[in-house]
């Protein structure tokens, strides 16, 4: 009994083969570490990149409230394909104002219709955006975010970030 206690606790003898890796398994190990590797970079990338001053970037287009609230009703996928991820300088009036803490909202809104355009303001532009009162007539540039139709308020948004007012 004391033998076979001294087997199980045993370590074993210098002079046995060392167990080798399985190809295969080493294989999917690197492929693992690899990926971590890469998915860290990607995330690393997304969360640290900064953009340029939106008031520095030349539109690609400029556009009424109405006309561009209208393009969306009409058909919101041409919309999207035509506007997202571009600067788009909207010309307008406020119809409503959204301050918080850290940042501050603008609309322009088609009472008709209850469809809406909603600027997110970049932080260094936030004091020129608290001066912009209801039914003032401005012009903000900014990138476009998209727009869809919400079947809750039964009406089209379209939203923006980077936003700035435009002189």
């Amino acid at each position: 009994m004391l033998e076979s206690r001294n087997r199980l606790f045993s370590f074993p003898k210098m002079t046995e083969k060392k167990r080798k890796i399985k190809p295969w398994l080493k294989w999917l190990l690197t492929g693992v570490v690899v990926c971590i590797l890469v998915a860290a970079v990607a995330i690393y990338y997304i969360f640290t990149e900064t953009y340029s001053d939106t008031a520095a970037l030349k539109q690609d287009f400029t556009l009424n409230a109405r006309d561009l609230i209208k393009d969306f009703q009409q058909n919101d996928s041409l919309a999207n394909r035509k506007y997202a991820e571009k600067i788009i300088l909207v010309k307008g009036v406020v119809t409503e104002q959204e301050p918080s803490d850290t940042t501050m909202n603008i609309k322009m809104a088609d009472t008709a219709s209850g469809a809406y355009i909603i600027f997110a303001f970049q932080k260094q532009h936030l004091a020129e955006a608290r001066k912009i009162k209801e039914g003032d007539s401005v012009g903000i540039k900014g990138s476009c975010s998209g727009g869809a139709y919400s079947s809750i308020l039964e009406a089209e948004y379209i939203t923006f970030k980077r936003s700035v007012i435009s002189k």
